[in-house]
């Protein structure tokens, strides 16, 4: 028997599969944690290039991701399990996502000629709410909320997994009050197509920054192109702070007036007046309730199916003749006819 007031030691081993993504600062890989007795979980493993991990400041950011969303047990939040270190390689071990980001959605959508339904799209949206909402008011060991600011709500860090639950990932710039922070040095570190006024500007942010970031990727997968485009920073600074917003509803194909007024009231310049992530959500939450058109996992993962034929992972299926990877096309087939119908 254990005894409880002793260290557990152990020794665990990663199996590199594919690399699954390659960022600025560090490489995603798709891996198996090997253990023994034939042990194996599919996980992902974060890997910080090695000219970061020889600065200080950055190998700080990416043990603080490890660090600060190590506890963030919540259902749209991608999960973390270790930080480690092998031969100066430093990694992040974390929950495997199978399923494409929101950016791959969007493009998706764009190749096809097709609008995403609005309902789908305000749904998805709230998913990210309750997870910004779970991390905006995490508190910790001590009792205090930790003040936690994502900073980098972007299409690319929004997974859905193909059987239709939303994911956001890649906290690797959040700020908590507890975090070093870089930009107080000057370095201006998120997308600044995704950026809040206040984050551009070098400001003090809290979590209605994130709100503002979130209702950008809500109308982008609406309208499929970004709202604000500037890419040089002076430009993108008076595109985001100063120049009034367009009408939405002239750039956005039949978009629904109240949707419209819910992502105005996100992408207000001044915090101060934009709901919190768990208003926002609730608002979301309510209004697609308003239009009765269900949506829940199982639409969203109908949707991805149709939106991704070749891609598409289904779960397993509980048919007669098992569940390989051979049949479960012939067995969606069967049942409905799901990858059979057009995409719409």
């Amino acid at each position: 028997m254990i005894d409880p007031q002793r260290l557990v030691e152990y020794q665990g081993t990663f199996q590199l599969v594919n690399k699954v993504a390659e960022g600025g600062m560090a490489t995603v890989y798709e891996a198996q944690q090997l253990g023994p007795f034939g042990f194996s979980k599919r996980i992902a493993l974060k890997v910080i290039h090695p000219h970061y991990a020889q600065r200080p400041e950055f190998l700080q950011l990416f043990i603080d991701e490890a660090k600060l969303s190590a506890n963030l047990l919540h259902g749209n939040i991608v999960q973390i399990y270790q930080l480690g270190e092998v031969a100066g390689d430093f990694f992040i071990a974390m929950e495997f996502i199978p399923g494409p980001t929101l950016r791959n959605i969007i493009e998706r959508h764009r190749e096809v000629g097709r609008a995403m339904p609005q309902t789908l799209a305000a749904y998805i949206t709230s998913r990210v709410c309750r997870a910004l909402d779970f991390a905006h008011n995490f508190v910790g060991p001590d009792g205090h909320r930790l003040d936690i600011v994502h900073r980098d709500v972007s299409p690319g860090n929004v997974m859905a997994t193909w059987d239709g639950h939303i994911k956001l990932a890649d906290f690797g710039i959040a700020k908590a009050r507890t975090s070093v922070d870089p930009t107080s040095d000057g370095i201006r570190m998120g997308k600044k197509h995704y950026m809040s006024p206040e984050q551009l500007l070098g400001l003090e942010m809290d979590g209605r920054s994130d709100v503002f970031s979130l209702a950008l990727v809500l109308y982008e997968l609406l309208a499929l192109e970004p709202l604000f485009r500037e890419d040089v920073t002076s430009l993108a600074l008076s595109e985001v702070a100063l120049t009034p917003l367009p009408d939405l509803r002239k750039l956005v194909t039949n978009l629904d007036a109240d949707l419209e007024r819910l992502i105005r009231a996100a992408l207000d310049r001044d915090p101060a007046n934009r709901p919190t992530a768990a208003l926002m959500g609730q608002a979301l939450d309510r209004w697609v309730a308003a239009q009765q058109e269900a949506t829940s996992p199982d639409h969203l993962e109908h949707h991805l199916a149709q939106l991704f034929p070749a891609s598409y992972q289904p779960p397993s299926l509980d048919d007669e003749e098992g569940t390989s990877f051979s049949n479960l096309r012939s067995a969606l087939n069967r049942k409905g006819g799901l990858l059979s119908k057009p995409f719409g």
